[in-house]
């Protein structure tokens, strides 16, 4: 049977820096609170003319940089979102057309933070029901600084914009070992953007009320990261059989550094296997694991054999793990 492993991987984050500084005078808030309460330091905000296709495009061509391949190449192109272009067309055929990929069929996964996790599955079933077809280009992508209220603690002080992207093709052994999703929408009203779909259209009475910006139960929020993380890690082990030990790198989701911290505690892990990037880029929902997994690439983290742990709680709720076996050798580094 074919194995399907990630061939190259690349990230983009926007210029413009919002520091704590800038995030705490709307809040009236000091902004060592904000350090002290999240671990965050600063967050990227995209430019007045970037949407979310634009930094994914970025992050597309990092990624296919990376693993020697071109647009030609692509079959399939999946990009995850919760903030896309527009309503429709899907943001995938945006990068579509920004990068040439005409052969490629291209379509967006709504899930939120797990949506990079939902786009690796259905990029993994799809190549293995369409052999040679070529290879998938799976990202995430969000601008959450346009659905921002600069007022709301909860939120204001989270969430970046940024970019991850990944090319999936087939690898000679190893690759993605399992691919766990799962949902619970019992629990949507948890973190959501109320307006501006067909429930509640954009209008007057909606832009004054402020909803179509991002809206979070965080309390609820605290209650559910944990217990998913718990099952999810829990269900990796027992289908592979392996223990805390086995596992070389966990790369979650990036709610912030301070709640990774208590993940690790929780569950014995030493911090040291997390790969942590919120502290410059904040919560980058869906592009959180591709652009943390291109900065373990970046920094040597990843090495052949290595057993590594992908997780992710989101809105929806959705949530994901996928345990890979690495097997990629950056074709550019190897040649360097």
């Amino acid at each position: 049977m074919t194995s399907w492993g990630l061939l190259g991987t690349g990230a983009y984050a926007p210029e413009h820096i919002a520091d704590n500084t800038a995030v705490a005078a709307p809040l009236g808030a000091d902004p060592q609170w904000i350090l002290d309460a999240t671990g965050i330091r600063e967050r990227r905000r995209a430019a007045p003319d970037q949407a979310a296709s634009d930094l994914a495009a970025h992050a597309a061509r990092a990624a296919l940089y990376n693993a020697g391949r071109t647009v030609d190449d692509l079959g399939l192109i999946v990009v995850g979102t919760s903030t896309p272009d527009e309503l429709g067309p899907s943001t995938a055929c945006r990068v579509q057309a920004h990068l040439g990929a005409g052969r490629a069929v291209a379509f967006d996964v709504g899930a939120a933070c797990a949506g990079y996790l939902f786009g690796l599955g259905l990029a993994r079933d799809w190549l293995a029901a369409h052999p040679g077809s070529g290879d998938a280009l799976v990202i995430g992508v969000e601008v959450y600084s346009r659905f921002l209220d600069p007022a709301d603690r909860s939120t204001a002080v989270l969430f970046g914009d940024g970019a991850g992207a990944s090319v999936l093709g087939a690898v000679p052994e190893g690759g993605l070992a399992s691919v766990r999703l799962g949902s619970d929408g019992t629990r949507a009203d948890t973190v959501l953007i109320p307006a501006g779909g067909s429930r509640l259209p954009a209008g007057p009475g909606t832009l004054a009320e402020g909803a179509h910006h991002i809206r979070m139960d965080a309390p609820a929020i605290r209650r559910a990261l944990p217990e998913l993380f718990d099952r999810m890690l829990a269900e990796i082990l027992a289908e592979h059989r392996i223990t805390l030990d086995d596992i070389d790198l966990v790369v979650p989701h990036q709610p912030n550094p301070r709640t990774l911290r208590i993940f690790a505690e929780h569950a014995a892990i030493p911090f040291a296997k997390f790969a942590v990037i919120g502290e410059r880029l904040g919560n980058i929902g869906a592009a959180s694991i591709p652009t943390a997994l291109a900065a373990a690439d970046a920094e040597g983290r990843l090495q052949p054999g290595d057993r590594v742990l992908l997780i992710a709680i989101g809105a929806g709720l959705t949530w994901g793990a996928t345990l890979i076996h690495w097997t990629a050798a950056n074709p550019r580094k190897a040649r360097a």
